[in-house]
């Protein structure tokens, strides 16, 4: 019997698409073509390092650099159409389900890649968790519209509730037998396999089950607020009614979870602990990052706990001033979803006490910690550290319908982007 969702017939729907893929011959390797997820890349040093790597990586269609928005989007749709007539990238013979794995020492995550049905979220069926912000998506809409193309899945989650495989994580399990369509390495440090499933039997299992499951948005809320977008602009039947996505069964290949950080590029961290006066306690801390973190581990076991860097030192803020939370934090919300420390730090710190904007020049989100560390001291801002969210906390408000304030999560590992792509001419 379902627990985790619609009924049948209303849950996932995935279909195989004719992948779009670098032909190794024509690239000077498959790793110095991929890329991070667009919104992982920091801008400018990872984007140069990216260019750099290879003429053909496709950080050139997922972050086109020109003058104006509308010139980059042209010249990504340019770019696109001329590795096709160039013969750098190639459809594949026949659609396909395509299984990816990834894996670094003991991390080992399987899911498998298609192109999503967009009617499921009436019925509940994908569940955001994260507000998303209107430009981004715009920006998204914009890009997909000039490249007619998905040029990087979004990664999804569910939970089959059996460990050791069954229905589609069956068919994965004896799909990774067999010789892969292509293995790469990437720099940090992640291997890549990637096969197509074909065969109508596997097709059909694969179906069935999904057609049982609801998922959870880990990766993309930006991106599945674009597909949602573009297709409501299209009538049905249409490529456009449909998105790319990976899908995880986190029951057989749990995620990790990782936070955010924030950098406030315009508040020195002198300026940001004067301003919390008695709302928080501050201790400091001079130790390397790794304690930090860990006293930062432990102080949000009890509560909401922050670590703030970019003087050269840390600096521990917890024990928030529950009156100021009462008066700062909307209360029409459940109790999970009020003490989130995301909740905590944009409702209570940055619009009360600090009085930030949340504006791209005020606030950059970064996922790498050491590299939110580094960039504070650099501009003399403030990075704001934060502790993980677990997964089930994301999901319970995920089912209420409640969404948490964005950037909220990192799940991962985030697919590498570029080693499957979906031309929505060619399913047309």
């Amino acid at each position: 019997m379902r627990t985790d969702g619609p009924a049948a017939d209303d849950g996932l729907q995935l279909v195989p698409f004719r992948g779009l893929r670098y032909v190794p011959d024509r690239v000077g390797s498959l790793a110095a073509v991929t890329s991070p997820p667009y919104d992982v890349v920091v801008r400018p040093d990872g984007l140069h390092h990216l260019e750099s790597a290879d003429p053909h990586n496709i950080v050139r269609l997922i972050l086109p650099q020109a003058s104006t928005p509308d010139a980059s989007h042209r010249q990504a749709a340019d770019v696109l159409s001329h590795w096709l007539d160039e013969g750098v990238l190639a459809p594949d013979p026949e659609p396909a389900l395509y299984v990816y794995e990834q894996s670094r020492g003991d991390l080992l995550q399987r899911g498998v890649i298609g192109a999503l049905a967009l009617s499921a979220p009436s019925a509940g069926v994908v569940l955001p968790h994260e507000d998303v912000m209107p430009d981004i998506v715009e920006d998204r809409a914009a890009l997909m519209r000039s490249t007619a193309a998905n040029l990087e899945p979004l990664l999804l989650t569910y939970r089959s509730g059996a460990a050791n495989g069954t229905g589609a994580t069956a068919v994965i399990e004896r799909t990774v037998q067999q010789p892969p369509l292509l293995a790469t390495t990437t720099e940090d440090g992640f291997s890549h396999r990637l096969w197509s499933v074909t065969d109508p039997s596997d097709l059909a299992q694969i179906t069935n089950d999904l057609a049982h499951r609801q998922a959870l948005i880990a990766d993309g809320h930006h991106r599945w607020a674009t597909y949602l977008r573009l297709n409501e602009e299209h009538s049905s039947p249409s490529p456009w009614n449909y998105g790319l996505v990976l899908l995880i069964d986190t029951a057989r290949y749990p995620l990790q979870v990782r936070a955010i950080h924030r950098l406030l590029n315009r508040l020195p961290v002198a300026d940001a602990l004067a301003a919390l006066g008695d709302a928080f306690r501050v201790r400091h801390l001079d130790v390397p990052l790794p304690k930090a973190l860990d006293a930062l581990a432990e102080a949000a076991e009890a509560g909401n706990a922050f670590l703030l860097a970019g003087d050269g030192r840390f600096h521990l803020i917890d024990r928030p001033d529950q009156d100021l939370l009462n008066r700062t934090i909307r209360n029409d919300r459940p109790t999970a979803w009020r003490t989130l420390d995301a909740t905590v730090l944009h409702s209570t710190l940055l619009d009360h006490i600090w009085r930030i904007p949340d504006a791209p020049e005020h606030i950059s989100y970064i996922h790498a910690t050491e590299a939110a560390v580094e960039q504070a001291e650099r501009r003399g801002g403030t990075a704001v550290l934060m502790h993980p969210v677990r997964e089930d906390v994301v999901r319970d408000l995920a089912r209420e319908g409640v969404t948490m304030p964005r950037k909220s999560t990192s799940f991962g590992p985030k697919p590498a982007t570029g080693l499957v792509l979906r031309s929505l001419e060619l399913d047309d």
